[in-house]
């Protein structure tokens, strides 16, 4: 039987808090992260985790926080392949703006059949990633996770390529399209101003001035030479 929205609701967070965790070097998702995240009450996130701990799900550690379990795992991923190939078909397909399909997939995830989407991902060529550049999970559930350096960390006055734009937010996304911070767009970081917390950024021989937070969530590789 599927699981209810709320619980993939909840392992799609967990997992995408993990790799966050992770990459700060901690083993366990705090449950601020998560309530923060999904914007609830913490006592919420608590019931919930002992009810997702006991169907085998996670493993829940109470005051120091969570990590999934490999059936939890394999569901997480499943909706996530879900919500990046519906994001991706309302793009390429729909013609939806990219800044518009988050909120969109978010509800569709959880509608439609296993067949639907495999149908989806044949139409769309079996694609790796979405048009945030986030990777798409395989349908047996692998997702390679590949750690980029974002704006904040590349190297100076080397031309990169941004793979991907972390924030959702529909104003970051146009933010990031005017200012030609797609995937696939070819820039350069010539600066970086600790004192103003600013980065100047070169792209299309145009140079412009980017807030830390927002240089951190475009993340980049070096270009092909």
């Amino acid at each position: 039987m599927r699981a209810s929205s709320t619980v993939e609701d909840y392992l799609k967070c967990i997992f995408l808090a993990e790799h966050e965790a992770r990459m700060e070097g901690a083993q366990l998702v705090p449950m601020g992260r998560i309530a923060a995240r999904l914007k609830v009450a913490p006592a919420s996130v608590t019931a919930m985790m002992k009810t997702l701990a006991e169907s085998g799900l996670i493993s829940y550690e109470p005051y120091s926080g969570v990590r999934l379990l490999p059936a939890g795992r394999k569901l997480a991923t499943h909706v996530l392949r879900r919500h990046r190939l519906i994001e991706l078909f309302l793009v390429n397909v729909m013609g939806f703006d990219w800044s518009e399909v988050h909120s969109e997939a978010e509800l569709l995830e959880h509608s439609v059949s296993g067949r639907m989407i495999e149908r989806m991902d044949e139409m769309l060529g079996h694609p790796s990633v979405d048009p945030h550049g986030d990777p798409i999970p395989s349908a047996d559930g692998h997702i390679e996770l590949v750690d980029h350096p974002s704006l904040l960390k590349c190297s100076l006055n080397r031309v990169v390529e941004v793979v991907r734009v972390t924030d959702q937010n529909a104003e970051f996304l146009r933010f990031a399209e005017r200012e030609g911070l797609m995937p696939g767009s070819l820039v350069e970081v010539a600066a970086r101003d600790e004192t103003a917390g600013s980065v100047a950024v070169v792209s299309d021989a145009r140079e412009f001035s980017l807030g830390f937070p927002a240089a951190s969530k475009v993340l980049v590789r070096e270009a092909a030479s």
